[in-house]
């Protein structure tokens, strides 16, 4: 939209507008929405040219790339939203290499008739994570469907970041005799969820544990260069990350049911929802496989950290041809851990 255009554009009305299908034409409708609404939210140096493209800077060290698709269901829940769910979530991926994220892509598709207030606090939540994360939105896209086609609006997002060339950090690399260790509650993001979609009260409030997890990697990776493996159990929860990891280092998995940090109110939640809360995404946590004479150095720095305080020691990888994940119960007994079976939880992220 050219100087003289933009001044005598009605400003977008961000309290009580909503998206209709001029905002997906590419044309003058299309620009005040990246401007008024995108641009206002994530303004920064990159951005700013309104470019089909960013060019920045990258610092020495081995390019890492995440891409995430976020269709989330309900778009605000308790503990986050869709917007902070779509930066955390990928620059996630990102550090599970071991790597410092350092900018972002994104792109809407948003349902004709969604509320502009709406839209405006997904794009400041975001932000607000963006900056939280010390990460920048450098290039983006928006398309608009039809009214009854989108389910509000969907975001994708991607990650680029640096890893240093000496860290070799993969799901393939697990070894047996290696100590599996969590770095905190389980099943939080999901419960959450859940309470939210199906307007469940409970006695104490669930919130989803959605955060940046770079902090976290950086002082293990630091303390420990050793580490495997890292993996956030999303989607499928720590038993589906952990059948990844056993089927791609080629290892059987042996976890400890009494050594799992399970909030009660989580456990009990599921209980009531007929849920396994080992199949329970999580958007904070992670999973680290390392050398079992580092295992107590790495569980004391993540410990240290605020998204670590309860991480713990849960298993050990061993030598299993079948690549099974197996976990003695609370009771002595033995059941295995498979990967998960369907989708009892749609739409979680």
């Amino acid at each position: 939209m050219n100087a003289r255009a933009r001044r005598h554009a009605r400003a977008l009305d961000l309290r009580e507008g909503r998206i209709d299908m001029n905002h997906g034409s590419g044309g003058r409708a299309t620009t005040q929405l990246v401007e008024e609404l995108f641009l206002c939210a994530f303004d920064n140096e990159w951005l700013r040219p309104m470019d089909d493209q960013a060019r920045c800077d990258m610092p020495p060290g081995r390019l890492v790339v995440a891409t995430d698709a976020h269709v989330v269901s309900p778009l605000f829940f308790p503990g986050g939203d869709i917007g902070s769910l779509s930066v955390y979530g990928t620059i996630n991926d990102v550090a599970m290499a071991g790597a410092t994220p350092l900018y972002l892509t994104a792109g809407f598709i948003i349902e004709e008739g969604f509320p502009l207030a709406d839209l405006k606090r997904i794009a400041d939540s975001m932000a607000a994570a963006a900056r939280v994360a010390e990460v920048s939105v450098i290039a983006g896209d928006t398309k608009v469907v039809e009214r009854g086609k989108g389910d509000g609006v969907f975001v994708t997002t991607t990650g680029v970041g640096v890893v240093d060339r000496a860290l070799d950090i993969h799901a393939d690399r697990a070894r047996p005799g290696d100590c599996i260790l969590v770095s905190g509650s389980l099943g939080d993001h999901g419960v959450a969820i859940m309470s939210e979609r199906e307007h469940l009260s409970f006695d104490t409030h669930i919130l989803s544990d959605t955060a940046p997890l770079h902090g976290l990697v950086k002082a293990m990776v630091q303390s420990v260069p050793t580490v495997h493996c890292l993996r956030d159990p999303t989607r499928g929860g720590l038993a589906t990350a952990l059948n990844e990891i056993a089927d791609q280092s080629g290892v059987g998995m042996r976890i400890r049911e009494s050594a799992l940090p399970i909030r009660a109110e989580v456990r009990a939640a599921c209980e009531f929802l007929g849920l396994d809360p080992l199949y329970m995404a999580n958007e904070g946590k992670l999973i680290a496989v390392c050398p079992a004479d580092r295992a107590e150095r790495l569980l004391a720095v993540m410990r240290a950290h605020p998204l670590g305080a309860q991480a713990a020691i849960i298993g050990e990888a061993i030598a299993d041809p079948l690549h099974f994940v197996e976990m003695e119960t609370a009771f002595g007994g033995n059941r295995m851990v498979d990967w998960l079976a369907g989708d009892p939880l749609p739409r979680i992220c």
